[in-house]
């Protein structure tokens, strides 16, 4: 589209250049970051950022240099523009790069939830660059709501948007995360199937959290014939939800309406977090962060500050994981050291399958 196969009204040709540089530019951001977002979900790459010194100026100077790639741009005749949008696009992939890369715990959703954002304004940009209204709409409404659901998530985690940008946890606490990682916590009291059903037979009230270890094993549908049991017993069963459990905004939200669990008893953070000092049993499902006591006990862990659902006030907190590992925070979990909570490892779906087995039994 460089020296022009669009018609462009005269006079519009600085406006018509401004609007392909705009698209390259965020469109490069967008495809780096997303691609070194995807391989840290994956698990190809380290989820701890890694952050360059004086990176806050690297990218500030990365960003002057496009700015002035720009001016050479849009003044530039025919295929003589094609140099400065060549190396703009290259400076861009590197800001998307490096941007993402210092980002790393909890805020992954959030940057995924901004990747969607970007990708939605490169796609407006692009329909301004190709006179295209549905591509101009389109775009605009990806990118508008990406950035709210970004707000909304932020907020919901006591971050603020322009720190998740400039570096996720774990940048500026890592020694601290060190430090609680290397704590000496204690043993864990671990639970089998047939303690957790005998807990389960016994509690009035519970609560179900789930987190990505739910969604790595598929256990929705298990879990939700095994609500219904439970509710046919008489129990009160509800799911508390974090804003940023699993790696995409809403991942258990889908999950658990794909199982067809009843939306009146799933709750989010700020609904549930009252009761759980009135509730009989915990069952907490393939996570760890969102439910990690340091977030607000200890102001050194990486952490600090994130909302959590304080599962610990409950009677008893039974933890699901396959490990001992830690969460994407990279940060040990106290929780699983209380002296009310038991664990219980496996496979989520083979061990919800398992205590179904055991209901079913007594």
């Amino acid at each position: 589209y460089l020296g022009s196969g669009i018609l462009v009204p005269e006079g519009g040709e600085l406006v018509h250049n401004i609007e392909i540089y705009l698209a390259v530019f965020i469109g490069a951001i967008t495809f780096t970051g997303s691609v070194l977002a995807f391989l840290k979900l994956r698990g190809s790459v380290s989820g701890k950022p890694i952050t360059l010194p004086g990176r806050h100026l690297l990218n500030l100077l990365m960003v002057v240099a496009c700015v002035y790639l720009s001016i050479g741009f849009v003044t530039a005749e025919g295929h003589t523009a094609v140099q400065p949008l060549l190396w703009m696009t290259l400076i861009a992939c590197v800001i998307g790069f490096h941007m993402v890369a210092a980002i790393g715990g909890a805020d992954m959703p959030v940057v995924v939830s901004m990747l969607n954002s970007y990708s939605g304004w490169a796609a407006a940009a692009a329909g301004f660059m190709l006179k295209n209204d549905l591509l101009i709409v389109t775009g605009a409404l990806v990118g508008s709501s990406g950035a709210i659901l970004s707000y909304i998530m932020c907020r919901a985690m006591n971050r603020s948007f322009i720190s998740v940008i400039l570096g996720g946890f774990g940048t500026d606490g890592g020694g601290g995360g060190g430090t609680a990682a290397a704590r000496d916590h204690g043993e864990v009291t671990t639970f089998d199937v047939d303690e957790a059903v005998e807990a389960l037979r016994e509690a009035s009230e519970i609560i179900i959290v789930p987190g990505y270890g739910m969604a790595v094993a598929q256990a929705q549908h298990s879990l939700s014939q095994m609500v219904d049991f439970l509710k046919e017993k008489g129990k009160t069963v509800r799911f508390g939800i974090h804003p940023v459990a699993g790696r995409l905004p809403g991942h258990m939200n889908v999950l658990l309406a794909e199982a067809n669990v009843d939306y009146n008893i799933v709750l989010e953070m700020d609904e549930i977090n009252d009761d759980f000092a009135a509730t009989d049993l915990v069952l907490v499902i393939g996570a760890n962060d969102i439910v990690n006591p340091d977030a607000l006990e200890d102001p050194t862990s990486p952490i600090a500050g994130m909302p959590v659902l304080e599962v610990w006030k409950s009677e008893t907190v039974v933890v699901m994981k396959r490990s001992m590992g830690t969460g994407y925070a990279g940060v040990q979990n106290p929780l699983f050291f209380k002296d009310n909570s038991r664990m219980l490892f496996g496979d989520a779906k083979e061990v919800v399958d398992q205590l179904m087995t055991g209901l079913r039994s007594h």
